[in-house]
């Protein structure tokens, strides 16, 4: 039990999917301007992430190493990260309207989000097991979940502060981002 509160650990704070591997940066620049925005990029990323990471793991468990197919991960990963990405679009169109709007074309940036496919890869190659898997996608999320609700929350600040001209918009969400990444930085001796 112990060991899967570390592994928790490491994957959201120390490990952290963006902040610290870097991997979903589009998404995490693109969807930070509104708290809701935020906050349901991040739902989608939870939902999508936990169960990519299951089938990914039991595609690689079941089908390709028996068969010695492991050459064909990177295509079966990406199919079968599209699939549940079209999935949650079609559940939030339809029972989700309006968050369905506010995500625009971030929603399908999922698909290629590489913080997903990034964390698919990182659970096979550190051979983890099917539980070790769950927890590891899930904390990954909830990682990327918190790292992108803080940044939001931060950036709406900004929107009241007084700017200099060069640093408006991209610019100071940059910083701040590496601002953001050097705090949990310290994460780094705790694990």
């Amino acid at each position: 039990m112990g060991d899967y509160i570390v592994l928790a650990i490491s994957c959201i704070f120390v490990n952290n999917i963006l902040l610290a591997q870097f991997l979903g940066n589009c998404p995490f620049l693109g969807t930070s301007k509104k708290m809701e925005t935020a906050t349901g990029m991040a739902m989608a990323v939870v939902f999508v992430l936990v169960l990519a990471g299951i089938i990914t793991w039991l595609t690689n468990a079941f089908i390709l190493k028996p068969f010695n197919l492991e050459y064909l991960r990177t295509i079966s990963f990406i199919l079968v990260i599209a699939s549940l990405v079209q999935f949650v679009e079609m559940f939030l169109k339809k029972s989700m309207p309006a968050l369905y709007a506010g995500l625009g074309i971030f929603l399908p940036l999922i698909t290629t989000n590489c913080a997903v496919m990034g964390a698919c890869l990182i659970n096979i190659k550190e051979d983890y097991t099917f539980i070790e898997t769950v927890i590891s996608s899930f904390s990954y999320a909830v990682g990327f979940g918190l790292a992108l609700i803080l940044f939001a929350g931060v950036r709406e600040r900004i929107l009241l502060a007084r700017v200099p001209k060069p640093l408006q918009d991209t610019s100071i969400g940059l910083i701040t981002a590496g601002i953001i990444a050097m705090a949990f930085f310290a994460f780094k001796g705790m694990v």
